[in-house]
């Protein structure tokens, strides 16, 4: 499930591009800009908020606000549920 979001947010940022771009009418699709716009605000206004999840990630702090922009609770939900995980290890 999680790839099949991940993937719809693929598409609607390509679509959005491309259509940006001129690689598809103005009459093609003509909210998925919008759409793709309003992503990414949710996802910048919800990096605000979950930060503490976000720098969980093993990579790069800067791919991690990067992928949490482009997939939101898809990216940093696994994160916080593992990092719950392993501090209820340590406690048994």
């Amino acid at each position: 499930m999680n790839s099949l979001l991940k993937a719809a947010c693929i598409a609607a940022y390509t679509l959005a591009l491309a259509r940006l771009t001129g690689l598809l009418s103005p009459e093609a699709m003509p909210r998925v800009t919008w759409i793709a716009g309003g992503l990414l605000g949710i996802h910048a206004l919800e990096l605000l908020f979950v930060f503490k999840h976000v720098r969980l990630y093993r990579g790069p702090l800067a791919a991690s606000v990067v992928l949490t922009l482009l997939f939101g609770l898809l990216h940093w939900k696994p994160l916080a549920d593992q990092a719950a995980r392993d501090k209820a290890q340590r406690l048994a």
